[in-house]
């Protein structure tokens, strides 16, 4: 045995160790996910929501709380993978889906509400027309099939490690349940690579999609000057630059491209600006978007019975008007910044081999021995192994996040919540720092 698999020889005793715990401890959600199993592959109908032994059955939520099956109660620092932003009970989000219920739900026609939460997210984040889906990745495949459309062109560039949704994996090997759209992969934050590609490609090329900050691949921001790149090189070839913004349109009030001072042709939106309830969307230009007009004789189809529901219009619309304003957005994004410094710098003066990545509310824990982690391929050099003990161990101190190192926040927390979690790391870096000083 060399000296690298004896490293994760212990580390992969630590997780053992750990899930042997977690499984004695949630008898319930046990039995819960055994029974999914005989109706759901793997007991499983999200995919990334599954982790061994078996995942926790969540009860019910309250604040910025959940209580598991068999009563234990975390602080929720996973946050729906940021579409749980409001937190679980906001009163005012509650108040619009009661009365938007009271009004109906799917009426089979326009309602107020669509035109009230159209408008402020067309001013928001600067879009001249805009259309509501279902989720972000209806948002995103079509804002890929406008851009063909309006573009006359096949092709689209993704990056490597990128996601657009559970049918736009954009990976090396692909996925076999992916659009088939036609792909050329680029790496993120790659100048001269990306700019090379897009010309050799660019007869073909429809757009460029990419998220401002990769969420799924480990909250990695984007440089300013490949953005830069990406908008200057799409124009001169006369493709589209679309920002996937369903996760990092909470970054600031204008989104992720008033941070980068980047505009797009057409971007997606989704998760929280539905109030916490199914939703999304794609906008940008009216030259675009403009086509999607039923009026005209050679419109182009969208079609979704629940785009425009009364619940998710009256919770996205009370949301976004009354709760987080650009003024909370603000605030609320720069302590997440100063959240993602703190726990960093408990992780330094550990000295365990740790970088955590992110941008304002949302971040991502990495063990490596890279001093810093811009792509997906740096991530990916990290150790897994320590992500999975850091969940385990985490939960068994009271505090709920994802396998893979991601950290959301919701406006509920507050001090408390954060001192806590700081308190759990400080505890977890201290117990196992005879394995992770080995990753």
């Amino acid at each position: 045995m060399n000296l690298q698999s004896s490293r994760n020889y212990d580390l992969q005793a630590a997780v053992l160790e750990a899930e042997q715990r977690f499984a004695t401890a949630n008898a319930k959600s046990r039995g819960n996910y055994e029974a999914a199993c005989a109706v759901m592959p793997g007991g499983n109908t999200r995919t990334v929501l599954f982790y061994a032994p078996f995942p926790l059955t969540i009860a019910r939520g309250e604040g910025c709380y959940v209580t598991d099956l068999d009563g234990h109660s975390y602080m929720d620092f996973l946050g729906e993978y940021t579409a749980g932003l409001y937190g679980h009970s906001n009163p005012v989000i509650k108040k619009a889906i009661v009365e938007g219920l009271d009004r109906g739900i799917v009426l089979g026609g326009q309602n107020e509400t669509e035109v009230k939460l159209a408008t402020l997210v067309a001013k928001r984040w600067g879009m001249d027309r805009l259309r509501f889906t279902n989720s972000g990745t209806e948002g995103n495949l079509l804002a890929i099939n406008a851009a063909r459309a309006y573009t006359k062109r096949s092709k689209i560039m993704g990056f490597d490690g990128g996601y657009h949704g559970g049918v736009l994996s954009m990976r090396d090997s692909g996925s076999p349940t992916n659009v088939p759209y036609d792909i050329v992969l680029a790496k993120y934050n790659d100048i001269p690579g990306t700019k090379a590609l897009i010309e050799k490609h660019a007869k073909d090329l429809a757009c460029v999609i990419l998220e401002p900050m990769m969420g799924g691949a480990g909250c990695l921001p984007a440089d300013k000057a490949f953005l830069d790149m990406l908008r200057a090189e799409t124009t001169k070839h006369g493709m589209l630059l679309v920002l996937d913004e369903v996760v990092t349109s909470r970054l600031a009030p204008g989104g992720a491209q008033e941070i980068y001072g980047v505009k797009p042709d057409l971007m997606s939106f989704g998760k929280y600006i539905g109030g916490g309830l199914s939703f999304g969307g794609f906008g940008g230009k009216a030259e675009i978007m403009d086509n999607f007009d039923p009026r005209r004789k050679d419109a182009w189809p969208h079609a979704g019975t629940f785009n425009q529901n009364q619940l998710t219009m009256s919770a996205g619309y009370a949301g976004l008007s009354q709760v987080y304003t650009p003024e909370v957005c603000r605030a609320f994004n720069a302590k997440g910044d100063q959240f993602r410094a703190r726990l960093q710098a408990i992780a330094k003066k550990s000295g365990l081999p740790i970088v955590i990545t992110g941008m304002g509310s949302t971040q991502t824990v990495h063990f490596t021995r890279l001093s810093e982690v811009r792509t997906p391929d740096d991530a990916a050099k990290g150790n897994s192994l320590g992500k999975d003990l850091l969940q385990l161990d985490m939960m068994a101190r009271g505090i709920y996040m994802t396998r893979r190192g991601m950290i959301n926040m919701s406006l509920p927390m507050g001090d408390k919540e954060f001192d806590a979690y700081a308190k759990a790391w400080e505890g977890f870096l201290s117990d196992r720092a005879n394995v992770l000083d080995k990753i």
